[in-house]
């Protein structure tokens, strides 16, 4: 970014630097060249060389503060420097009378030799991105193995002491891995791998409130399995979303993977339309046996909707009849097809144009059909679930430590979960676009794996009822669920979007505030951009505060005693600064995609006031105290 913003600022743009360096060399070459000509070409070649020169400048910068790649980063550079001081030298013609018998080399006497400086500085430019690029890569690598060796700390910690200092590193590496990715993120092209990044992302932003609670949970009861096994998953799920963010920025797979993963029936459709349209331009392209074994592949997904339980009567039957349908206008097609072939035509005959159309109408139809199967089903269910019933009645079963309802409404949570899962799969086969259908697979992932999260922090509730950490832990895990399905809504609103082609904005996601959450009658605000250093004492401001919020609870639970005023009012205390983090610690989110509610000085204010009476309270019931435990040894 550096890099790019550096050479692009002097010279108009990267567009405009290419269109420069074209310019130069498909000038027309004119008897007669006027003096506004003249300076225009030298105006050209010293825009070029400025901003090479600024390009050069900071590429040796970035050379300097990576030692491994700084001979061939600065080889280029050179290069790089030289190739725009040649353009620069051949175009300075502007005070020149006749710049062709001047006897000065020049770009109307050597035209050959601004080609050869063009490609030169092409060639290097090219070399020093490539080099910045790795730098890049290295670094979000190095961030990763970073962040895996302190979880790995994490994971064996035997003290609430232990495990604050640990987790306070653990968030400020966590913060970077953020920063570099989202970077990456941003840079990705392939709408595909961008869409892939943020659903690991996602992941790491949800996990890390996770293992906060599951790893606290664990420590204050170490003797509870379904404690460990709740925290083990959450590892284990954060292991897997670095190592996908590593596969995305590397552009690799693991043990030599070259699966490009399930097909849906929006593309197999998509790729046997297009087969089939292309025998208007060549009769002897394929064969018909490629072609039935094509919609053989569409025709077996679409049993995926014909066996489903939530599948409607008439959508079933319709999608059966559309099947059989699509069998028999492809023998008509084959039939025309041969008969065009054994007459040596060339062009596509009548028969086989009206053939060709009434396939793809079929397809259409049959596509038209699943899209209305699938949109209609996850609607219903998604409204049907919207109360999370399910999820309250686990609460309160497990604050007042009864097995045998948690144990039910887990059974009815576990079905819930393999509804949503099969909706998620119906939804995929109609997305419309990849990256929809990579944020389906997301969604079916997230359920997956939250449902069993929740069985067993419920679990760990029920054996200890009286335990605030515990019941945070399933509060924890519980809003991920609601989160996950309130992003199923904005999903099928967008797929049914691309479906009737009236796509709107590109949606982020990932769980950060969105328009309409928070104020909702709020105007439109403009984004903010703060500088990397603004952004990364913010981000680290917010995860101390929840550190030693944290802590602070996880030691007051011990003492519980309504009577003693002093405890009640230090509660109150401790629990001001997370009401501080949620405008501190997501500002750089909010702010950088100008999203949410922004918080003024004067909230802030009022926050510190609210702080200063209880703070004044307790000092009032240490003039005059009851009976005080030791809050923290």
């Amino acid at each position: 970014q550096k890099l790019c913003s550096g050479g692009a600022a002097a010279a108009g743009g990267p567009i405009s630097f290419c269109f420069q360096i074209t310019t130069l060399i498909n000038h027309k070459d004119k008897p007669k060249k006027s003096d506004k000509t003249l300076r225009a070409v030298q105006q050209v070649g010293q825009a070029v060389k400025l901003a090479v020169g600024r390009f050069v400048m900071v590429g040796e910068a970035i050379a300097n503060e990576n030692q491994e790649l700084k001979e061939e980063m600065k080889v280029a550079c050179t290069e790089a420097k030289q190739a725009g001081e040649t353009i620069a030298q051949l175009t300075d013609v502007a005070t020149m009378d006749h710049p062709e018998s001047d006897g000065q080399i020049t770009i109307f006497t050597d035209k050959t030799g601004v080609v050869k400086a063009a490609r030169l500085l092409l060639s290097s430019v090219t070399k020093v991105l490539v080099l910045a690029d790795r730098i890049v890569i290295k670094q979000i690598i190095t961030s990763r193995n970073k962040v895996l060796v302190t979880m790995e700390q994490l994971e064996r910690v035997s003290s609430f002491q232990e495990f604050v200092q640990i987790f306070s590193q653990f968030g400020n590496e966590m913060v970077e891995f953020a920063h570099l990715t989202g970077d990456r993120q941003n840079d990705l092209k392939d709408e595909k791998k961008k869409a892939k990044m943020a659903a690991a992302r996602a992941i790491l932003e949800k996990c890390t409130m996770m293992l906060l609670t599951a790893s606290k949970t664990c420590l204050r009861h170490p003797d509870c399995e379904s404690a460990r096994v709740n925290k083990g998953a959450v590892f284990h799920r954060m292991r897997l979303a670095l190592e996908q963010v590593i596969e995305i920025v590397t552009d690799s797979r693991p043990s030599g993977e070259n699966e490009p993963g399930p097909v849906s029936i929006y593309t197999g459709i998509k790729e046997f339309k297009n087969k089939v349209e292309g025998l208007r331009e060549n009769l002897y392209l394929l064969s018909k046996e490629n072609l039935r074994a094509m919609l053989r592949v569409v025709l077996e997904h679409t049993e995926d909707f014909t066996d489903s339980a939530y599948t409607s009567h008439e959508n079933r039957e319709r999608i059966l009849e559309l099947s059989k349908q699509g069998k028999m206008e492809l023998e008509q097609l084959v039939s025309a097809w041969m008969y065009a072939q054994s007459q040596r035509k060339k062009d596509v005959t009548e028969d086989l144009e009206v053939a060709i159309l009434k396939m793809c109408q079929c397809m259409t139809e049959l596509q038209r059909e699943l899209h209305s199967a699938a949109t209609s089903v996850a609607a219903d269910v998604i409204k049907y679930h919207s109360d999370h019933l399910v999820l309250k009645a686990l609460k309160i079963c497990g604050t007042e430590g009864n097995i045998e309802a948690v144990a039910e409404h887990s059974c009815k949570l576990s079905e819930q979960k393999e509804q949503l899962i099969e909706i998620c799969h119906l939804l995929r086969h109609v997305s419309g676009t990849e990256p929809l259908e990579i944020t389906c697979l997301h969604a079916e992932d997230t359920f997956h794996v939250t449902g069993p999260q929740i069985i067993s922090a419920a679990e760990t509730l029920t054996l200890h009822p009286s335990s605030k950490i515990a019941k945070e832990n399933l509060d924890v895990f519980c809003e991920a669920w609601e989160s996950q399905l309130t992003d199923m809504s904005l999903l099928l609103r967008e797929i049914s979007d691309v479906f009737e082609g009236r796509r709107g904005e590109k949606r982020v996601y990932l769980s950060l505030p969105r328009p309409g959450k928070h104020n909702a009658n709020m105007k439109a605000l403009k984004p903010v951009r703060l500088d990397s250093e603004e952004q990364m004492k913010l981000g680290k401001l917010g995860l101390e505060l929840h550190k030693l919020t944290t802590r602070v609870d996880s030691e007051m639970e011990k003492w519980d005693d309504p009577e003693n005023e002093i405890v009640r009012h230090g509660q109150g205390l401790s629990s001001m600064p997370s009401s501080f983090c949620p405008p501190l610690a997501k500002l750089d989110t909010v702010f950088s995609l100008g999203l949410g509610p922004l918080f003024a000085h004067v909230n802030l204010k009022a926050k510190q006031e609210i702080t200063l009476n209880m703070g004044l309270n307790v000092k009032m019931a240490t003039v005059f105290p009851s009976p005080l435990p030791r809050i923290i040894e």
